[in-house]
């Protein structure tokens, strides 16, 4: 009997089926590292608002944002660990995972230590916030460009660098404006909270900086 006849497994599927079984498709990490993105942006945008109107009810959604994001990012390294392939290095996928949630991560401690120390947001958290949310929109267009166009996604890495260098200008700004008086427990407490967003973008930037190496490596 012919082994193609309709009906009847042909050789060539019952190969591919073995095949699939021996060596499992690779999960698609491209788009779990683009709704983990998604997910840092609809972070920093809550913080952009909070920054704005010093809402509590924001802060207290960012700090359940941050749990969501844990999930995601526990899902993702698990997701990693049991992958028997993946589409390039499994360090640079690790080092996204961590570098997304890093970004969340300091969100949530800038408006923890906010409450803390009794402090109300400015127009310089909420300039670098802008910018935060910025360079996470870009991460989100990059790793969406990753299975389709890999190397447009390389100038929205260049643009989160861009985003956490305008961050680190008005931190700079925000400190010569602030060390300016004696009233020096409102400026350590301030430098604090700009402090915690001068960190959340150098986490930007290594996320910018990780999704450049996915790129240089796969085009």
């Amino acid at each position: 009997m012919n082994p193609d006849t309709p009906g009847r497994f042909s050789l060539s599927s019952l190969f591919h089926r073995l095949i699939d079984k021996m060596v499992p498709k690779a999960p698609d990490f491209y788009g779990l590292l683009h709704e983990q993105a998604i997910h840092v942006q609809h972070t920093t945008h809550l913080l952009v608002r909070f920054m704005k109107s010093g809402d509590a009810a924001l802060a207290k959604e960012i700090k359940r944002d941050e749990h969501t994001a844990d999930t995601i990012k526990i899902r993702n390294l698990h997701i990693l660990n049991e992958a028997f392939s993946t589409p390039c290095d499994r360090e640079d996928i690790y080092r996204a995972i961590m570098t997304l949630d890093d970004v969340v991560n300091y969100c949530k401690t800038t408006v923890n230590e906010m409450s803390v120390l009794d402090v109300g947001p400015d127009e310089f958290m909420h300039h670098m916030a802008i910018q935060l949310d910025a360079g996470a929109q870009a991460l989100i267009k990059g790793y969406a460009r990753l299975a389709t166009t890999p190397a447009g996604a390389e100038d929205d890495a260049a643009a989160g660098r861009k985003a956490e260098r305008r961050v680190e200008k008005l931190y700079r700004k925000a400190l010569s404006t602030l060390f300016v008086g004696d009233d020096y427990l409102n400026m350590f407490k301030r430098r604090e909270i700009y402090r915690h967003l001068s960190n959340a973008a150098d986490r930007m930037a290594a996320c910018a900086n990780t999704l450049h190496d996915i790129v240089v490596k796969i085009t």
